[in-house]
């Protein structure tokens, strides 16, 4: 029985990654109202309510990141909250004295009111009351976690990236498309921005001409990367560390450089700097120019974490933490207006200052993106925030360039709301999963390429690598048993 063991008495079983991305999801019903899916012996957990009632949430994941987006969720009935260490998630709530933060005290009473589970497929069991699941898990965690709030018929908020492989992705996304009335939102509150919009707006409006070159940066990793795995030393007595691992098959035994924020660095539960602002800084690119999928990626970078003897790009045999930093090259083929090479820096490394860069500009070393035009430049930071229109006649042409997206209560401060606004039926969603797909899988497509090790051509239609066939594996993975999606 799942729990009745750590990990560590056990050891890892592992349940092998199968080819159909969508096996086994063949019975749908619609209960309460929404699309779901029909498992066995499971009812759909969908209240039927107007659009004024408050919507009741659960929090998976409800510290740290979590805890930042339920803060903005306060307004609705938090009724439960998983986490595998509430001890760390009552650090939230807190300054460094010990006292509660004004800010957050809402949080924390409506957590105290809650109900807690450590394991989220425990909640999904016996949770009856939920309409909608915020999950702000590691990378790990994320599919499994949202296949089983859709499939009871629950509204899912997912923060980025949205999976952890591009098969889970693709899963998730089928859900979503095969289940419209499920309002779905991956969690990168940039897309919500005004800025960004008018971004998007101005690139689409072709105020920079046609735009064949793009470069986006970040100054991520801002956690440990590129070093050795750590010995495993005593866990803290508040977590719950076999439910911690989940899914993964490694249990390298604990230490805090995995949990709980810098987990983001290692292959078994994060997705790297890539994975982690690609959300952000990609999105806009994509977004304005609708390329498609990449049709070839390149991946150079430092070497990887532990392994000082390979200095040829190679993965080691176990893959531990991610190179420090890296250079991805994405060509898109196939996209509609001409070829677009959109060009990724991690680690503090940056592309060169553009020519006609205004006086007292400067790129700013947090991250953000360059578009090259053949009639100009534009520069925004990593939100899509603080546009800079760069040559002649630019801004005159950017000017004339009429408003066509909506807008979004509380730009990117209200991306939760959104979410909670589009169940209720009040507005659009903003980011939602058949469109978020394409977006996380191209940037899962550049850790695919790192693992490879290679430059790998992919053919997004099939969603196969069709050169160096090996990679394909890097596509999915395996599952310890219990875990699977």
């Amino acid at each position: 029985m799942i729990g009745s063991k750590s990990g560590s008495e056990l050891g890892p079983t592992i349940v092998s990654r199968t080819d159909g991305v969508a096996a086994g999801i063949t019975r749908r019903a619609w209960l309460g109202g929404a699309a779901a899916l029909a498992m066995p012996g499971v009812a759909s957990a969908r209240r039927r309510s107007a659009p004024s009632d408050r919507v009741n949430l659960a929090v998976i994941g409800a510290g740290g990141m979590g805890a930042a987006n339920m803060m903005r969720l306060t307004s609705q009935n938090i009724v439960a909250a998983a986490d595998p260490d509430f001890d760390h998630v009552a650090r939230s709530f807190i300054d460094r004295q010990g006292a509660t933060i004004p800010l957050r005290a809402p949080l924390r009473e409506a957590y105290d009111r809650a109900t807690r589970y450590a394991d989220y497929r425990r909640m999904f069991d016996k949770q009856r009351d939920l309409d909608a699941v915020l999950i702000a898990t590691p990378d790990h965690h994320h599919a499994i976690a949202a296949k089983m709030a859709m499939e009871r018929g629950l509204h899912v908020y997912v923060q980025k990236p949205l999976t952890y492989t591009v098969r889970e992705g693709r899963l998730l996304g089928d859900l979503a498309r095969r289940n419209p009335k499920l309002i779905t939102q991956m969690g990168n509150q940039g897309h919500s921005g005004h800025d960004g919009r008018r971004v998007v707006e101005i690139v689409r409006g072709g105020a920079i001409g046609r735009v064949r070159e793009v470069h986006a940066w970040t100054n991520r990793p801002v956690w440990p990367q590129g070093i050795a795995r750590p010995a495993p030393v005593a866990k803290p007595a508040s977590l719950d560390w076999d439910v911690w691992l989940g899914p993964a098959t490694v249990n390298w035994g604990y230490n805090p450089d995995y949990a709980h924020f810098n987990w983001r660095g290692w292959v078994p539960f994060g997705v790297g700097a890539l994975g982690d602002m690609g959300a952000h800084l990609l999105d806009f690119p994509l977004w304005a120019l609708s390329p498609g999928l990449p049709t070839r990626i390149e991946s150079r970078h430092s070497i990887w974490g532990g392994d000082t003897d390979l200095w040829d790009g190679r993965a080691p045999a176990e893959l531990g933490s991610y190179p420090l930093a890296g250079v991805t090259y994405y060509e898109f083929g196939d996209a509609p207006g001409g070829p677009v090479r959109l060009t990724w820096y991690d680690g503090g490394l940056m592309p060169p200052t553009p020519p006609g860069l205004p006086a007292g500009v400067a790129m700013s070393p947090d991250g953000g993106v360059l578009y090259i035009g053949d009639k100009g430049m534009l520069m925004h930071e990593t939100y899509g925030e603080k546009p800079v229109l760069i040559g002649e006649g630019v801004a005159e042409r950017a000017a004339t360039v009429p408003q066509t997206l909506l807008r979004v209560a509380g730009g990117r401060d209200g991306h939760e709301m959104n979410w909670i606004s589009a169940i209720r039926g009040e507005a659009p969603i903003s980011s939602p999963f058949a469109e978020a797909v394409t977006l996380n899988e191209t940037m899962l497509l550049g850790m695919v390429a790192m693992r490879a090790g290679q430059p790998i051509r992919y053919d997004g239609r099939a969603g196969r690598i069709t050169d160096v066939t090996d990679a394909n594996r890097f596509l999915e993975r395996d599952y310890r048993q219990g875990w699977t999606p």
